[in-house]
C-alpha cells in the first residue's frame, strides 16, 4: 500500500504552528497564495497561544495532532 502526502494545507498550518510556538513573527509567511498563507497563518495563531501558555515539548506535539 502506498503511503499517502499529507495535504499541502496541512502542512502549512503544522509549519505556521512551529512557527507560532517557536514565536516567530507572523511576518515569517513563506506562502504568498491566499489558502496555503491563511493555513500558515491560523497554525501561527494556535502555536502563538500554546507559546503564550506555556506549552512546550511534548504538550505542544500533542496540542499539534488533536487540531489537525
Amino acid at each position: 500500500m502506498k503511503r499517502q502526502k499529507r495535504d499541502r494545507f496541512d502542512r502549512a498550518y503544522s509549519k505556521g504552528y512551529n512557527a507560532g510556538l517557536n514565536g516567530k513573527s507572523q511576518d515569517r509567511c513563506p506562502f504568498d497564495a491566499l489558502i496555503p498563507r491563511s493555513s500558515w497563518i491560523n497554525g501561527w495563531r494556535e502555536g502563538r497561544t500554546d507559546h503564550i501558555q506555556g506549552y512546550t515539548g511534548v504538550a505542544s506535539v500533542q496540542n499539534l495532532k488533536n487540531m489537525g
